[in-house]
């Protein structure tokens, strides 16, 4: 991870501009040397996760990644639980907690993180790299840091 995280959080900090979804994703992957990620946000009515940027995810797999349940996937786990979940190489997972077209992606070490604020769940952030990794919890406790900016600017 490089070390600066303000092309992240000054967009998020600007109380009076939209989200730019793509370039978000964009700065976040630079910033942990990722190459593929997604962004969804929770529908709170139907309770369902919306894709709103992604990045590296074949055209293919977009179908089965527009629309989540809680529960269905990184993505959907991440929400249940509230907490991060990440794979050292989603390649050779065996938990289950991955769905078998994630392997698709090519991609190994891999996290999502909850948008939480307040302790009420806002969507998802997952991001990937090519070789397998885990994720520190430094580098944890920032991507739960960023889900809360995102989680500010949604409900501001």
């Amino acid at each position: 991870m490089t070390s600066d995280t303000k092309p992240i959080f000054d967009p998020l900090a600007d109380e009076g501009s939209a989200i730019d979804w793509n370039g978000l994703l964009t700065e976040i992957l630079a910033a942990f040397d990722c190459s593929t990620g997604t962004i969804h946000t929770l529908d709170q009515d139907s309770q369902l996760l919306h894709l709103k940027a992604y990045q590296g995810i074949p055209e293919f797999l977009l179908p089965k990644m527009t629309v989540i349940p809680i529960g269905k996937g990184m993505a959907g786990v991440a929400a249940e639980r509230k907490r991060p979940v990440q794979i050292c190489n989603l390649q050779t997972d065996e938990l289950g907690v991955a769905r078998p077209s994630a392997k698709e992606t090519k991609v190994k070490g891999s996290i999502t993180v909850p948008l939480m604020l307040n302790s009420r769940l806002h969507g998802t952030l997952g991001i990937a790299k090519p070789v397998s990794y885990e994720f520190t919890s430094e580098e944890e406790e920032t991507l739960m840091e960023i889900g809360e900016a995102i989680s500010r600017k949604i409900v501001s």
